[in-house]
């Protein structure tokens, strides 16, 4: 393994992401809601604060993912899939939580809400062109390859 990136973070709370094992990819988040719990109703959506502000090493993104026992469980999603925190952003992370469930659903400050897994990316430089390389699939899309 190559040397370890370090992220810097102030925290409200004083809570920082955490790895809940030795193998998780993604380190878990907390609500910070010291006024109070928020109730998510059913087809409600809301921004839950965690209290947490970054300082990302350039070329690196941290990705937030929902929790899949509070999805499978609750019905508690992310409203975007997955939400992208950038090196340059500098405010506050709020998770962007959506209830699919059928009951309302409780949050607490401190409670895990979602996830976060940090990759490194690049961007490339855009060449427009009037010719791309042709491939064994080409243009097939969506479910080219058949049921099974």
């Amino acid at each position: 393994m190559g040397d370890r990136v370090c992220v810097k973070f102030v925290s409200k709370s004083g809570r920082l992401p955490a790895y809940e094992t030795a193998g998780s990819a993604g380190a878990d988040l907390r609500a910070y809601l010291p006024d109070g719990d928020v109730i998510l109703e059913p087809g409600e959506r809301k921004l839950i604060p965690t209290g947490l502000f970054s300082q990302l090493p350039a070329g690196m993104e941290a990705q937030i993912r929902a929790r899949s026992g509070l999805s499978i469980r609750h019905g508690i999603c992310l409203i975007n899939g997955v939400g992208t925190v950038d090196s340059d952003y500098r405010g506050e992370w709020n998770v962007a939580l959506v209830n699919l469930g059928q009951e309302p659903f409780t949050i607490s400050d401190g409670d895990r809400i979602a996830q976060v897994v940090f990759s490194r990316y690049e961007q490339p430089d855009f060449l427009q062109t009037e010719i791309i390389d042709e491939t064994e699939r080409g243009d097939g899309g969506f479910g080219h390859t058949g049921v099974k």
